[in-house]
């Protein structure tokens, strides 16, 4: 079943109206008519069961026909700070974040990032990653769309971690794999978790340290060198498995 979602402001006790680029895209392209059935949340951790009401030119109205909590979201906030990668690799990662459970997405300026962004281009890359990231929240049945940040410095993004549970860290030269199996099955347990991923060429020496200053712990995923796309979606799987299959709500 279709997914949308709308600000709560569309949402009245019966009824739900879709406006925006939402309503052409059910019209023209997935050419919905009367009668059928769409799911539409708000963000608030409820799925509302509709029927296309009426289509108009510039509004879709649809009945509620029942309500029921969301159960797609991980009971555990998880931030992505992702280093930002070369050329589309940032979309990538959104994409699959998103699809993973990824609560916000953080983009990274660190020092061997070679992607340097002016405000106007920044701007548009937001636009462009915002979309995605709706998109995505769509496809995997997610009940909200999952916050995509300005791009911030290391600084500023550790600065933002700094009421998060757990801080981690991949980084290539923790060869504990016991110690970083224990910190995440931890971090699954809290209410918490921020993943700090390098770009090509990984972090530097004093930004890993400047990190564990801030609190964060350095783990290792494993004895391979995992490029910079996969290394948090890596992180993500892992903990996705334990926070879902220990029960947590």
């Amino acid at each position: 079943m279709y997914r949308f979602f709308v600000s709560p402001e569309a949402i009245s006790e019966n009824e739900v109206q879709i406006t925006g680029d939402d309503v052409n895209h059910i019209k023209n392209v997935l050419r919905m008519r009367q009668g059928e059935q769409v799911v539409v949340s708000c963000g608030r951790g409820i799925d509302y069961n509709c029927v296309i009401q009426e289509v108009k030119e510039q509004v879709i109205l649809l009945d509620i026909q029942r309500e029921e909590p969301a159960v797609t979201e991980l009971p555990v906030r998880i931030i992505l700070f992702q280093a930002l990668p070369k050329k589309d690799k940032m979309e990538f990662v959104i994409q699959k974040a998103i699809e993973l459970g990824a609560s916000e997405i953080v983009p990274v300026q660190t020092k061997r990032c070679i992607v340097k962004l002016d405000a106007k281009k920044e701007e548009k890359k937001l636009q462009r990653w915002k979309t995605i990231a709706e998109s995505a929240a769509k496809q995997s049945g997610r009940a909200l769309v999952p916050e995509i940040h300005s791009i911030m410095t290391l600084r500023e993004a550790l600065a933002y971690g700094g009421d998060i549970e757990t801080l981690m860290i991949p980084y290539e030269l923790c060869e504990d794999m016991t110690g970083s199996v224990s910190v995440m099955q931890e971090a699954a347990k809290g209410e918490s978790i921020g993943i700090f991923i390098g770009p090509e060429g990984g972090f530097e020496r004093s930004e890993v340290e400047e990190a564990m200053e801030a609190g964060a712990v350095p783990i290792s995923l494993g004895k391979r060198i995992l490029r910079t796309e996969t290394a948090g979606l890596a992180a993500l799987s892992v903990l996705m498995f334990l926070i879902e299959a220990s029960g947590k709500e």
